[in-house]
């Protein structure tokens, strides 16, 4: 993950893709998750990769445990799998109409290194939640799924109905304005390099177009700002994930 660039709204994130970040972006969008050499072979070479540098690539990814090898067959590692479950998740998020009640996790844990608490924050934003003030984590209670059982081990969680008008809290919470500006120039930029002749164009913008939903906050409807793109850039994405699921096996889309 870089760290030194910081992105501003309405800008497009293009990262270029190594061998590694191509190898790992159809892997990530495979279900299940594993491809033989022979087809990785085949699948990358659209995107500028020849045969050397996979076989070289491969046998970092194998050393450094971000893939396991069988036989001939490559698969993710089980970090990796952990993350291709959330990238599904930011893709198609499980939702449930809202009754206005919000989450709320309050850090009780103390004594804890600096690195402790980065993990901590980073879980929490993984989860969806966004921090209000010091220690005190939120979200709108619209989303199907249970949080881990040790996150209790650090935190009292709790369900809540803040005074303050929901909206005017979500706007607080997230950046929501500049994240619908990224998306909408997400969304053109894929549409400028669309085509079967930008093939690595392609992948690295729709690999941009997952990062960025990553960030989405997956808010009910009522709080979001007016013409939300959101499910436009979703939309776009599956429409992706149909062209490449015709060119790799059992491929699902690419992942950052």
């Amino acid at each position: 993950m870089r760290t030194n660039v910081t992105v501003q709204p309405g800008e497009v994130d293009l990262r270029p893709l190594s061998a590694r970040s191509v190898v790992l972006s159809l892997l990530l969008g495979a279900h299940p998750p594993e491809l033989s050499a022979k087809d990785l072979v085949r699948a990358v070479e659209p995107f500028g990769v020849g045969g050397s540098t996979l076989r070289a690539a491969l046998s970092r990814m194998v050393a450094a445990g971000d893939l396991r090898r069988t036989d001939s067959v490559h698969r993710l590692s089980d970090r990796l799998l952990a993350r291709q479950r959330r990238q599904d998740e930011a893709v198609h998020p499980h939702t449930r109409a809202w009754d206005g009640d919000w989450e709320m996790a309050v850090i009780t844990a103390t004594g804890r290194t600096p690195a402790e608490r980065a993990e901590l924050r980073a879980r929490l934003t993984t989860l969806r939640l966004a921090e209000l003030r010091e220690g005190v984590w939120l979200r709108p209670a619209n989303l199907r799924r249970t949080l881990p059982d040790d996150l209790d081990t650090v935190a009292e969680r709790c369900t809540a109905r803040p005074d303050r008008p929901a909206p005017e809290l979500a706007a607080r919470l997230w950046p929501l304005d500049s994240w619908a500006d990224t998306a909408r120039a997400l969304l053109v930029h894929v549409r400028q390099v669309a085509g079967p002749d930008r093939p690595a164009d392609r992948l690295t913008a729709f690999a941009a177009v997952v990062r960025h939903l990553l960030a989405d906050p997956v808010l009910p409807a009522e709080l979001l700002p007016e013409d939300w793109p959101g499910s436009e850039l979703r939309m776009a994405y599956t429409d992706y994930q149909g062209e490449l699921a015709e060119t790799v096996p059992q491929h699902g889309g690419p992942r950052a």
